[in-house]
């Protein structure tokens, strides 16, 4: 019987030396994020706060074991093809442990937080990366798609696009 996704995740920015560490979305089959550049998270597990769900999915993609972390905000996700996600939003400033060298949904690399933008990125994570540069109070973001093209954004309630 396959077990049915939550339709909440995480989602982390780890810095470090004014990098992020970011995930190349290559590895997965049937994977929405496939070719995108994405921070590290993932779906909740029954019974999991979304700092439970942040530290198990860091630590299983990454091999590393965050000691600060800030909950930056809620992104709402609606596409024509999925059902609605809800997405709480990290950043994350320390950590012990080394860099896992395979993680098996993706190739893992820290990259410049001015590059970042440059990568393949899904069109609504400009948004919120900007948020997370301007260091925006908590926020509530919901970006709606139709295939691969942003549609709709709306921020803390007033719509933008």
């Amino acid at each position: 019987m396959k077990k049915e996704k939550s339709p909440l995740t995480t989602l982390c920015y780890i810095e470090q030396d004014g990098k992020y560490l970011m995930l190349h979305r290559v590895k997965k089959e049937h994977d929405i994020n496939e070719g995108k550049w994405i921070g590290v998270g993932g779906h909740f597990e029954k019974g999991e706060s979304p700092d439970e769900c942040l530290l198990r999915e860091v630590r299983e993609e990454t091999g590393l074991t965050l000691v600060s972390w800030h909950f930056r905000g809620i992104v709402t996700f609606t596409a024509d093809y999925e059902l609605t996600e809800y997405m709480c939003l990290y950043t994350a400033d320390d950590f012990t442990g080394e860099l896992t060298a395979d993680c098996e949904e993706g190739v893992l690399r820290w990259v410049p937080k001015e590059e970042v933008v440059q990568l393949p990125l899904w069109e609504g994570d400009h948004i919120f990366l900007e948020l997370l540069t301007k260091d925006a109070p908590f926020f509530s973001l919901k970006l709606s798609y139709v295939q691969d093209r942003l549609v709709e954004c709306v921020l803390n309630g007033r719509k933008k696009l």
